[in-house]
């Protein structure tokens, strides 16, 4: 197994660590699982750039990655929206938006075409980065600026996750057919 794909499996196995941080009895549960992560994060982005850079590119990653991503994402939303940190609209939105363009793959995958992700796409996932980091220290955020900022930038990405999802099907509406 390649370095890139060992970080993609250690990304999966952060997400039960960043669950445990949500049941912690202390004051600063919520800066460990930013913490956390973060961490989980930047083993995405390195992980990709090692892929690309060093043309270890494998069908697993290609299937994990965005696998364990979803994972890493979906969990901290549900968390957060599971102690009241998190709008649960918001929640449902983003995690519909994931469900919704994860099928919409596997059935390009099974006509043979890979959508591969888009700028918008991009956008999308740092703007959930910073939204779900910023919101795992809204004590901080809170003292730092004096409003709730986390949560306008849980709601731009919010916008970007339905924005990009649009982009998603309408580049890709041939995929869409009643057969």
């Amino acid at each position: 197994m390649n370095l890139p794909n060992k970080l993609t499996l250690l990304r999966i196995a952060m997400v039960p660590l960043l669950i445990v941080c949500f049941y912690l009895n202390v004051s600063w549960w919520s800066y460990a699982a930013a913490v956390i992560f973060v961490l989980a994060y930047f083993t995405d982005m390195l992980d990709g750039q090692i892929a690309r850079k060093r043309n270890l590119i494998t069908d697993f990653g290609k299937l994990m990655d965005p696998m364990a991503d979803k994972l890493l994402s979906v969990s901290a939303l549900v968390m957060l929206t599971a102690v009241d940190m998190l709008n649960p609209i918001a929640t449902i939105i983003i995690v519909a938006r994931e469900l919704f363009i994860s099928g919409f793959r596997l059935v390009a995958v099974e006509k043979g075409v890979v959508i591969a992700a888009s700028w918008m796409g991009k956008v999308k996932t740092v703007s959930q980065f910073v939204a779900i980091t910023m919101v795992l220290l809204h004590d901080l955020t809170l003292r730092l600026v004096g409003f709730p900022l986390d949560m306008v930038v849980m709601w731009i990405s919010v916008f970007f996750t339905v924005v990009s999802g649009v982009d998603y099907v309408i580049k890709n509406k041939d995929m869409i057919s009643l057969e």
